[in-house]
């Protein structure tokens, strides 16, 4: 185990789609275990990690809102459940692969969850276990980005670690331009006025006023998670 990595405590966001097949909806059990593993590798660089899931490989609230059938508030409540669906699938694959985890949710579901208590989250934390943020905020218009930025300030993160399925930030989508750029660093003033699409703008607020820099990489590269952790370079760092 490293016992000096660069980011000794870190949020780790990953979105719903990290939980399937490009394309696909649901948890598919191969792409779960994938994650799990690289999140149990980076734990052993020594590193404390919590995590925050999205949900919309379950549902997608927002796009229920568009269509006009459902309240945009009702909609996004339901894309919470999503996410302590997700939250509780990668809690149960971390502990059957060894490590210890817990999920807290932001709304109340004592049944399945812990309610979100900060103190209870750090506690958790220093005892080696990995920590699942589930259901956002708990409050409807707020992105899951958010809630990645807000429980990093929370618990003191050295980072905000934004798994996606590009190996970085670029100026133009690569999924659609060859002649995309990829960024090695931006500023937090840069990522806003290029309007790079990679987090909200409150998000980007939260993690710019408390000076928590945000790494953006790609999840389904193998290691990519501990080499992060241990500070060795990969994909986009956005920072002052």
């Amino acid at each position: 185990m490293n016992e000096n990595p660069k980011y000794k405590r870190v949020l780790l966001k990953i979105s719903g789609e990290g939980f399937c097949q490009a394309g696909n909806r649901g948890i598919d059990g191969n792409e779960l275990e994938i994650v799990a593993r690289e999140i149990l590798a980076a734990t052993q660089h020594g590193s404390q990690i919590a995590v925050v899931v999205g949900g919309g490989n379950i549902i997608r609230g927002a796009e229920l809102a568009t269509e006009g059938r459902i309240p945009q508030a009702t909609a996004d409540y339901m894309g919470m459940l999503g996410t302590v669906i997700n939250g509780l699938a990668l809690k149960e694959m971390l502990e059957k692969l060894g490590q210890p985890a817990r999920v807290l949710t932001a709304i109340n579901l004592t049944a399945v969850a812990e309610p979100f208590i900060r103190g209870k989250a750090i506690s958790h934390l220093e005892k080696g276990r990995v920590v699942i943020f589930s259901a956002g905020t708990g409050n409807p218009f707020f992105t899951t980005d958010t809630a990645a930025a807000l429980r990093a300030v929370e618990i003191g993160a050295d980072a905000l670690l934004k798994a996606t399925k590009v190996d970085g930030v670029y100026d133009k989508d690569p999924m659609q331009h060859n002649d995309a750029t990829r960024f090695a660093e931006l500023s937090y003033d840069e990522a806003i006025n290029r309007q790079l699409k990679v987090m909200d703008l409150s998000a980007f607020d939260m993690c710019k006023e408390h000076n928590i820099p945000i790494v953006v990489f790609n999840l389904k590269e193998p290691g990519h998670i501990a080499q992060v952790v241990a500070g060795k370079p990969h994909g986009t760092t956005i920072s002052v």
